[in-house]
């Protein structure tokens, strides 16, 4: 498999810089904040955190492909489920979002009802991804390296783009609620992989 597994290893570095940049929910310790933010928060990082980990097992797997010397249909196989749970966990974490109601902010339904429609996007940008890598010609190996490369430019594109509604849900007060629930702490801790300065886009 010389000539995919530098390719899908880029693809697992793209892969875990997008799932990062959805999960950047460290946010800054200090102040409190009321008690109904509180349950708000709560409630969303309950409900992200075990789609968080989804996304990080996938990610490995796709990176697992890249230290052992699998066959393109292998590859094919193990990138086409990591993506369709992707796209799970990211449908799972808008619903999480929209069900736990408006946070208690200035702007807050406008900022959850943009986070909602990003993470509902990006669940479907990874559906598309499935569905593009299910179609590769695993019989001619240069043409699937071709295609996994394009899935990779497409995974950069993705990291880069697809975070700026959860970035401003997470401002202010929301961050602080945010950072005081166990389950965001462990999110944003969780993520080894993430490039450089990702996983802390919110610090103080």
């Amino acid at each position: 498999m010389e000539g995919t597994d530098p390719v899908n290893k880029k693809l697992a570095v793209a892969l875990s810089g997008g799932a990062v940049l959805a999960l950047a929910l460290s946010g800054c310790g200090g102040d409190d904040t009321n008690d109904k933010l509180n349950s708000w928060a709560k409630t969303v990082c309950d409900g992200v955190k075990p789609q968080a980990q989804k996304i990080e097992a996938a990610t490995d797997a796709i990176s697992s492909q890249t230290s052992q010397d699998k066959e393109p249909e292998q590859v094919q196989q193990a990138d086409s489920q990591a993506f369709q749970d992707i796209s799970d966990a990211y449908k799972a974490m808008s619903a999480a979002v929209d069900n736990a109601g408006v946070p208690d902010v200035d702007n807050g339904a406008t900022k959850q009802k943009n986070a909602v429609k990003e993470l509902s996007d990006l669940s479907t940008s990874y559906a598309a991804l499935k569905k593009t890598t299910d179609a590769l010609d695993t019989k001619d190996q240069a043409k699937f390296a071709d295609g996994l490369k394009d899935i990779g430019a497409k995974l950069d594109e993705l990291s880069k783009s697809g975070s700026d509604a959860l970035k401003e849900l997470e401002e202010g007060d929301v961050g602080q609620a945010m950072a005081q629930q166990a389950s965001c702490k462990s999110t944003s801790s969780s993520t080894p992989t993430s490039p450089s300065g990702t996983a802390s886009s919110t610090t103080g």
